[in-house]
């Protein structure tokens, strides 16, 4: 595991995951500036980006101050991912300001790859018990982000949780970039793909809470890369490296929540595919992006002195 490094800018220690986060908010921000006659409320985009941006900072300086182990872990891994958070909205608010929906476009591709609509394929393993089981995966998935996190934490360390933080912000930053290169409303959201559903989608408990996030969280778009699929696959391979007994406890979790996201008519079978692809993306040019970092980071030390 390579060593997390900061550069100290105007005092503010910045690691990798910081670096991404703030980067990407700066991104988002400049896109909304720039194309803001694209969008409907930009000025509340922009405030709502600066505002968490001011808070982000502040927990970096808090987290200076903090001696405490636990405390350290929650504001450290709740900032983050209220990060991740954010920018997943903020990319799927900007998706549209250079192209149209491309879910035709989908469709067509995936008829001439797989010879057919896996949307229409899937839906002959439809029934109560496993919808029920589908749906809670693709929910247990959000709580799976801190808890993997806090296992890796307290077994293995602050590094090892900047390790797995930086790779899960990485890859949700691809993903909000990918939304906005290539707008994808889902299945749900555009007729064409809406007309194929034609078999009832019925469950328990989870499914009907999976129906609520459908209705009140989740809108048009942000599609392809499927986070989900993208998140689940840094964080079972982190599991691997630093939770190994975690790893095989998710792998039935893991694998049904790839299924889940096309199961559930959340995604196309290419937004979950390529999900996946961009998790390893991520996983594969992660450490030579810190090692970077950290010839940097030294350079800096160097320079001090």
């Amino acid at each position: 595991m390579n060593e997390y490094k900061p550069i100290y800018i105007l005092g503010l220690p910045v690691r990798t995951i910081d670096a991404a986060m703030l980067g990407g908010l700066i991104f988002f921000l400049l896109l909304a500036a720039v194309f803001s006659g694209r969008l409907d409320n930009p000025l509340f985009l922009i405030g709502k980006g600066l505002l968490a941006g001011c808070l982000y900072i502040g927990s970096i300086l808090w987290l200076t101050r903090l001696r405490t182990k636990t405390l350290r872990f929650l504001v450290r891994t709740a900032s983050v991912q209220f990060m991740f958070l954010l920018e997943y909205f903020m990319a799927r608010d900007l998706q549209l300001i250079f192209f149209s929906w491309n879910d035709r476009l989908v469709l067509v591709w995936e008829k001439a790859l797989f010879g057919g609509q896996p949307l229409v394929w899937i839906q002959n393993l439809y029934s109560p018990m496993l919808t029920e089981w589908m749906m809670f995966v693709y929910i247990v998935y959000i709580v799976i982000y801190p808890v993997l996190g806090a296992v890796i934490f307290f077994q293995k360390g602050e590094q090892a949780n900047e390790d797995y933080l930086f790779h899960l912000g990485a890859a949700n930053l691809l993903c909000g970039l990918g939304f906005v290169v290539f707008p994808v409303a889902g299945p749900l959201r555009f007729e064409e793909a809406r007309s194929l559903l034609t078999v009832p989608f019925e469950g328990g408990f989870f499914t009907q809470v999976s129906e609520i996030l459908r209705s009140t969280v989740h809108a048009p778009g942000g599609t392809i890369p499927s986070p989900h699929c993208a998140a689940a696959t840094v964080m079972w391979i982190m599991a691997w490296r630093y939770a190994r007994r975690e790893f095989f406890l998710l792998a039935p979790v893991i694998l049904s929540l790839y299924v889940s996201t096309v199961y559930g008519r959340f995604h196309y079978a290419s937004d979950s595919i390529i999900g996946i692809l961009a998790g390893f993306l991520v996983l594969a040019a992660g450490p030579t992006l810190v090692r970077g970092w950290n010839r940097v980071a030294d350079s800096h030390i160097g320079r001090r002195r």
